[in-house]
């Protein structure tokens, strides 16, 4: 009796020790406003991958072809998607975005709803297909595969009718069921005009918000192939930067009114930045080509982008909030041209060279709050899902990093937990030389990731204030490094 007495007690007591530290246990750090879905969340940890133009427009040195061409001008000679994502895994993209059909609406692959496809070219005998081809390459280099499917036809003698959208969601179906994972559906705001329309040879207009029916397509995506994210001016998953040069703006909102903008808009740049209260969350994505022009043109061979605007461009679009999608042209071989190879694997060595000693993991790290299951030590693991999280009631928190020793540094990294939703609307940063701060920056947004370049400089400790957010503020990452210096004689 009296044991049976003493094991209740014992009982009583760690249920109330449970309850108590249950009630006392610091509660989990809440999401703030729209975040990201876990497929825009995969999409966003890519940062950089490549776009290929690569069509008829290659074989008739155009941007944009009439729909006239024949099937017969498509004949690369040595043609190697290996090569592609050889190319590609070695630069350090992650993924291909691949132009399966452009606006002269010739197909890449032997669709069974048109004749303008590689089926009535030279190339392989008319039994090539080169998504599949792509595929297959994507998959022995680990890489994602994209499609790029133009909504507008200059070819199809049904486009501006209801018929064709039927045309465009079938091939539409065939790319997205026939060729494994696809983690990009990118769609072109470029829409209607003149072209040859089936020998109409006239120009032809459409309603570009609601002709295509935009919401049922994405239904259609998203039934075929669940994982993949939708690109377009206005998403519903990315959207466009605004511009074709691989900038982001300085500070930039993931979020976005989805309500106020669609595709092809024409004035779609006053959003571009996207908006601090968005009620969506429609990440960026910044697109452009290493060359002039998105197609290969043989007269562009020596005007492929030096290592320093490759660089420039890196940190202006990864490093504000944003997605690199850099266009290789691949040339009439069907290969990379050398040249390009050249630059995407210099940009690659600066890169691995520049990020490779982060001064991170050898400071004593402080924060003036913390939750107290998020230190700031947190920021010095290789874990990716470790956090630091300011307190509740900080409304300017800091983070300070002191170095034993000085350290050389010149570019500062700082990456917000956009799982949790983007915070911070103001933030400062500061360096520490010879036992004086000075401040040498102040910003808006970080999200994803914000890269800071400052002068080389010996410095003895960082602090960043966060000077406004929207709630506590979560990081979780922070890297400081020394990038290599860029030729000047380029």
């Amino acid at each position: 009796m009296f044991t049976q007495l003493r094991l209740s007690y014992v009982g009583l007591c760690g249920f109330m020790f449970m309850l108590i530290y249950t009630c006392t246990a610091p509660p989990p750090i809440a999401a703030i406003g729209p975040v990201p879905t876990p497929q825009q969340l995969a999409w966003q940890k890519m940062e950089y991958y490549a776009f290929i133009h690569f069509n008829m427009n290659t074989f008739t040195n155009k941007e944009w072809g009439y729909g006239d061409e024949s099937p017969a001008q498509f004949n690369p000679t040595e043609l190697d998607a290996h090569q592609w994502a050889r190319i590609i895994k070695e630069a350090g993209m992650k993924g291909i975005i691949i132009t399966a059909k452009h606006h002269d609406g010739f197909c890449l692959w032997p669709s069974a709803y048109t004749e303008h496809s590689v089926k009535n070219s030279p190339w392989r005998d008319g039994q090539g297909d080169l998504i599949r081809e792509l595929a297959e390459a994507c998959q022995a280099y680990g890489l994602k595969l994209g499609i790029y499917l133009s909504p507008w036809d200059r070819n199809h003698p049904d486009y501006g009718t209801p018929a064709y959208i039927d045309y465009f969601r079938n091939q539409l179906h065939e790319l997205l069921t026939q060729y494994g994972p696809i983690f990009e559906v990118w769609f072109d705001g470029a829409n209607g005009g003149d072209g040859y329309y089936g020998g109409a040879r006239e120009e032809r207009r459409v309603d570009k918000k609601s002709y295509y029916d935009w919401p049922t397509t994405h239904a259609l995506v998203k039934e075929l192939q669940p994982d993949a994210v939708i690109f377009s001016d206005a998403g519903p998953d990315i959207r466009w930067v605004g511009n074709e040069k691989g900038y982001a703006f300085e500070n930039s909102w993931s979020t976005i009114f989805r309500d106020s903008v669609y595709a092809g808009m024409p004035d779609f740049d006053r959003f571009a930045k996207g908006q601090e209260n968005g009620t969506h969350w429609i990440p960026t994505e910044s697109d452009v080509s290493i060359r002039p022009g998105w197609y290969y043109h043989p007269d562009q061979d020596q005007q492929v982008k030096s290592l320093s605007h490759l660089v420039d461009i890196y940190y202006k679009s990864v490093g504000r909030n944003s997605a690199l999608l850099l266009n290789i042209p691949v040339d009439t071989r069907g290969r990379i041209h050398e040249n390009d190879e050249k630059q995407l694997m210099a940009l690659a060595d600066y890169l691995q060279k520049s990020f490779e000693i982060n001064w991170v993991k050898d400071a004593k790290i402080s924060a003036s709050s913390s939750h107290p299951k998020h230190a700031p030590e947190n920021l010095q693991q290789a874990d990716p899902s470790a956090i630091w999280a300011a307190s509740q009631t900080d409304t300017q928190p800091q983070l300070t990093l002191l170095f034993d020793q000085a350290v050389t540094a010149n570019t500062l990294m700082i990456q917000e937990a956009i799982a949790l939703g983007q915070r911070v609307k103001k933030f400062e940063v500061a360096l520490l030389q010879e036992d004086q701060w000075q401040t040498i920056y102040t910003g808006e947004t970080i999200g994803n990731k914000r890269l800071l370049r400052f002068d080389t400089q010996t410095l003895e400790g960082v602090r960043i204030t966060f000077l406004a957010a929207k709630g506590p503020v979560v990081i979780n990452e922070l890297g400081l490094f020394n990038a290599l210096e860029l030729p000047t004689n380029e």
